[in-house]
């Protein structure tokens, strides 16, 4: 049986830097993954150009049932210290929006970066883990091609990820090791996920599928202000895939239309300016037209806007300021991009991310209940919890 200081389960974000700065002390790793190549969440991240991070992450963009465990890692290894590993190496990148920083090229150039890095350590892809087992120190049944093999550690380290992405191989593993060695788990959901709406809603909301706007969508006394997407099973886009994380089944959402515009001023104004025209015609000026058409029949509005009262201007700006959708559902793991809840915080220590009940077992990256929202404060979790726990290991030595 081979022996070595850490084994890393998973080869994705957090694994790659955990790998780096646990070797960093001269200790023997291995970074164990299941799938063909490492990183393959990181490749398809931004369109293939992989928002690596954002430059405004801060404890207030997870969610966590304890809001304050991540502000350690994160405050200790943060977005500039990730900004200044990659520029580094030379990588180009951009502000796209809201801080979101992109790579110019590819979003293999980070896989590099990591994998440069994370250089001292083993790394076995297309590797199953059939078998953890803690006497003495962590063992592990391993396969690849049909042939087993044994190994042997001081530390594990769970960096598996969650359910989201099926089809890219996602297993919940890593909530199976923490409850084989009684850690406490927060239930899972989808995050950053398409919402999905009952047959009648849609059937007025399919001809609209692929027309997007700016939009404020709120849930849950939040709200986010980026595009929404008309999609043939529901809503989607940015502010969709924000609030998803903030909605429960059976809640509602609201959506505003026209974010930032004093609604009822602007259609005052129009009654003034062209009080002849039809509801319908001076909406088309304020919002994509499909989106208008269907809204002026599933609100009724009919007649010119010179015969419409203050009142009734009111209501409506209203209507188009907070309209309220009921999701059934969203379309689950199988698009979502990241997994909310997973191993309870409260089982670990916030600065090395290791359990409290059983020394040398670690999980850190999107297996534990800390999730950012959209635009790259997942990978800073990923680069921040990696690091508490790498360093954590090459300290202890």
């Amino acid at each position: 049986m081979t022996h070595y200081d850490t084994i890393i389960l998973g080869a994705g974000a957090a694994g790659l830097m955990c790998a780096t700065h646990a070797s960093k002390a001269g200790g023997r790793v291995l970074l164990v993954d299941h799938a063909k190549r490492v990183g393959d969440k990181i490749r398809i991240s931004g369109g293939g150009r992989c928002n690596f991070t954002n430059m405004y992450a801060a404890p207030g963009n997870f969610l966590s049932s304890n809001p304050h465990f991540a502000k350690s890692a994160l405050a200790r290894y943060s977005q500039w210290d990730f900004i200044e590993l990659v520029a580094g190496h030379g990588i180009a990148y951009h502000e796209k929006t809201l801080g979101q920083l992109f790579c110019d090229g590819k979003s293999q150039a980070i896989i590099d970066m990591l994998l440069h890095e994370a250089r001292r350590a083993e790394i076995r892809t297309s590797t199953s883990v059939d078998e953890v087992r803690h006497d003495g120190c962590f063992q592990l049944r391993l396969s690849r091609d049909q042939s087993q093999c044994k190994v042997s550690a001081d530390n594990l380290v769970v960096a598996t990820g969650g359910k989201s992405i099926p089809k890219m191989g996602a297993t919940g593993i890593g909530y199976q090791i923490g409850e084989q060695f009684g850690m406490k788990q927060v239930d899972t959901r989808p995050g950053l996920v398409p919402l999905t709406f009952a047959e009648q809603e849609l059937a007025w909301l399919r001809p609209l599928a692929g027309a997007a706007l700016p939009s404020v969508v709120s849930c849950n006394n939040t709200g986010f202000e980026e595009a929404l997407l008309f999609t043939h099973r529901g809503l989607s886009g940015p502010a969709i895939l924000q609030i998803s994380s903030f909605w429960r089944e059976g809640d509602q959402i609201a959506v505003n239309f026209l974010p930032g515009a004093d609604i009822l001023a602007v259609l005052q104004a129009k009654r003034r300016e062209s009080g002849r025209r039809n509801l319908s015609t001076v909406l088309a000026d304020l919002l994509p037209n499909r989106v208008a058409q269907t809204l002026v029949e599933q609100l009724k509005l009919d007649g010119n806007i010179a015969d419409w009262s203050d009142k009734r201007l009111g209501e409506l700006a209203g209507q188009l300021s907070a309209f309220a959708m009921t999701p059934v559902s969203s379309e689950g793991y199988r698009t979502a991009e990241v997994t909310l809840g997973g191993i309870d915080t409260d089982s670990l220590n916030s600065r090395t991310m290791e359990a409290k009940s059983v020394p040398g077992l670690y999980f850190i990256g999107e297996v534990v209940d800390v999730t950012g929202w959209l635009g790259g404060f997942n990978f800073q979790w990923a680069w921040s919890s990696g690091w508490a726990a790498g360093t954590a290991i090459a300290t202890r030595g």
